[in-house]
């Protein structure tokens, strides 16, 4: 069994207060869960109005497709999010 864990760190510009923060998040969580069959969460940063931090897993029985599903999640948010930046992530396989 392989375990691929996703910490993607967020910025949130131009975001005022916590509940436009969950309004961005949730939305976000429930496309990624729903898209590509992951369990993600916000992880860090939760009383931060424009930074989050997104743990993102999945099991899977091959490394290739654990990094692989990872990175499209990643490149997901780049391109369909556009009022979000990413700015940093860091995949493990275990």
């Amino acid at each position: 069994m392989i375990i691929g864990i996703c910490t993607i760190e967020l910025h949130l510009p131009g975001n005022g207060s916590l509940k436009g923060k969950r309004s961005v998040l949730k939305s976000i969580i429930a496309r990624v869960h729903r898209e590509f069959n992951v369990s993600i969460a916000e992880v860090d940063q939760q009383d931060v109005w424009q930074s989050a931090v997104l743990g993102v897993v999945c099991v899977s029985n091959g490394n290739g497709y654990v990094h692989g599903l990872l990175t499209k999640v990643v490149e997901w948010i780049e391109r369909n999010r556009p009022d979000v930046q990413v700015v940093d992530f860091s995949i493990e396989v275990l």
